[in-house]
């Protein structure tokens, strides 16, 4: 059995006493573990390097998918193609710990793996996985993709998560203070923990939860009959789970349960915190929503040139840097695309998680505009698109190819797929401007525009999120107008495409050809404001004082 020490392989600082067990259905920590999809993988993997190096007593629980999320390829005609590609991680040590958790009330067996410290700066992460000769292959299939479309499959992912986790923690006789839940997926693990301590308050000392979902209906939710049939109560009955929760109706929503087991929760900026109280605040004996806003690790994400040339008094370096970086990324863009960028022309990203509400394509809304704008020649610019949409949202994937089959006879207009953490650094360091445009309140948080800002990339954001909280305009960066409440989706999407424009085309081009010493002055203030702020050991220090406590 694996001690202490051949967990950790160094002594948690005393001050951060309180053990904790971080649960996570992804986490993005090095580019070679493909288990992550987006934001919430991002924003695990920035934690638990954030713990590794203020040497907290914390460790993450995750799984060890099969096959990742996809790999997104290309058909024959450059459209987006997600392939399920089996991977091998040899870095990952076997710890020889199997066990079974009951799902279907049928036994699958568990084996567990450990991402150890020194591999790539994290705490140490143990990941689960179903993938194991003991058994059958609907069993084994749990652990092959991350969020599996089937409902059922869905479900058994999260029993193994959140039961299979805690199992595994009193496999290992570890003594863990704090249960926190990164998102609902393993919500399982607080009806294990009741059939331990048998009392709703035990579980609540030891359970605090991070919410993400700002909007009622994508929080997940499903009928009790089945969760009861899948085994995801573990021993406890449908009525039982009821009493205890104090919940009725014929379904059960994941975020609603998690908050009535948590002693505290937190939302994942100041904004969101705030929708997120409102937006629960009809259920019974839920706990406290506070604001601890999301963050990245800048150790991870910064370039070291460029933050040398940031703390020096001249432009040149900075700018130099800046050049060499934009070629670098350009490369990428000629391998996938067949186009060849100019690092002197200032280059727009849209790069994240690719979903409807993120409105990728709101830049080409006005399609007479949008033409105007790629071939002006006064205020040239160049725009890259890339992100991964949910291998069966075919509404987004269409959204996708319809994006790049309108970039395609356009020489400064790129997409690109594979957005993954190693594409995500280059888009970064090689952009000049991160485009962030969702509707309004539907972003928690976003964590993209602070990796730009520690890489001289300059904001142009809508104010939502953790963005009203950074963004100084024309200061730090460049603040969109949202439209006015009330309005159609259509009349919204209408105005704020055009005030993206306004600001795009009457003050972020001009500066950048015109006014280097301001674009510079800008570039230098976001990177003096983001940090230690957004920061992710700021993050996880105030987990410590704020959640934990």
């Amino acid at each position: 059995m694996l001690s202490k020490n051949d967990i950790f392989s160094y002594d948690p600082d005393p001050k951060y006493k309180k053990a904790v067990a971080y649960f996570s259905m992804e986490f993005a920590i090095d580019q070679a573990l493909k288990i992550y999809s987006g934001g919430l993988g991002f924003l695990a993997g920035s934690h638990l390097r954030s713990a590794y190096e203020l040497k907290q007593n914390t460790i993450g629980i995750g799984m060890l998918w099969k096959y990742g999320y996809y790999d997104q390829m290309r058909e024959t005609n450059a459209d987006m193609k997600p392939m399920f590609v089996e991977k091998q991680y040899a870095f990952l040590q076997d710890t020889g710990i199997m066990f079974t958790v009951p799902v279907h009330d049928y036994p699958v067996h568990v084996k567990a793996y450990l991402l150890k410290p020194e591999t790539f700066g994290s705490a140490p992460l143990f990941l689960l996985t179903t993938n194991v000769d003991e058994n059958d292959e609907q069993s084994r299939s749990i652990s092959y993709r991350l969020y599996d479309s089937t409902i059922s499959t869905r479900i058994a992912q999260s029993i193994i998560l959140g039961i299979g986790g805690a199992m595994l923690i009193d496999q290992l006789g570890l003594d863990i203070d704090v249960y926190h839940m990164n998102e609902g997926h393993s919500l399982p693990l607080n009806f294990y923990l009741y059939s331990k301590y048998q009392s709703l308050e035990e579980v609540r000392k030891r359970v605090r939860f991070t919410t993400h979902t700002p909007e009622a209906a994508g929080n997940e939710a499903h009928a009790f009959d089945l969760l009861k049939e899948m085994s995801f109560f573990y021993h406890l009955q449908t009525h039982e789970v009821k009493h205890i929760l104090d919940v009725n109706g014929d379904d059960l929503n994941y975020t609603v349960a998690a908050l009535k087991f948590a002693s505290r929760a937190n939302g994942v900026s100041k904004m969101h915190a705030e929708v997120a109280r409102d937006m629960w605040k009809g259920n019974t004996g839920i706990c406290d929503i506070i604001a601890i806003t999301n963050a990245q690790n800048k150790t991870y994400w910064k370039d070291e040139q460029l933050e040398n040339a940031l703390t020096q008094n001249t432009d040149t370096a900075l700018e130099i840097r800046k050049k060499e970086m934009k070629r670098q990324f350009f490369k990428v863009i000629a391998d996938q695309c067949g186009k060849i960028f100019d690092e002197n022309i200032i280059t727009v990203v849209w790069a994240r998680r690719f979903a409807g509400y993120k409105r990728a394509d709101l830049l080409m809304r006005d399609w007479d505009r949008f033409i105007k704008l790629v071939y002006n020649t006064e205020n040239p610019v160049q725009i890259v698109w890339a992100g991964k949409p949910y291998p069966e949202d075919y509404g987004a994937i269409d959204q996708f190819n319809s994006i790049i089959r309108r970039a395609k006879p356009f020489a400064n207009c790129a997409v690109l797929t594979g957005y993954e953490l190693g594409l995500s650094a280059l888009a970064k360091k090689g952009s000049d401007v991160w485009l962030n445009n969702p509707r309004m309140y539907r972003e928690a948080s976003g964590t993209s525009g602070m990796t730009a800002a520690f890489n001289g990339s300059i904001n142009l954001s809508l104010p939502d999120g953790w963005v009203p909280e950074f963004a100084v305009d024309h200061e730090n960066s460049f603040v969109i107008q949202p439209a006015d409440n009330g309005l159609s989706q259509d009349e919204t999407d209408r105005r704020e495409a055009e005030n993206l424009m306004d600001k795009l085309e009457n003050v972020v081009l001009p500066m950048y050809y015109k006014d280097k010493k301001k674009w510079h002055e800008i570039i230098r203030r976001a990177a003096k404001d983001v940090a230690p702020e957004f920061d992710s050991g700021r993050m996880v220090q105030e987990y410590y004082e704020k959640l934990y406590s």
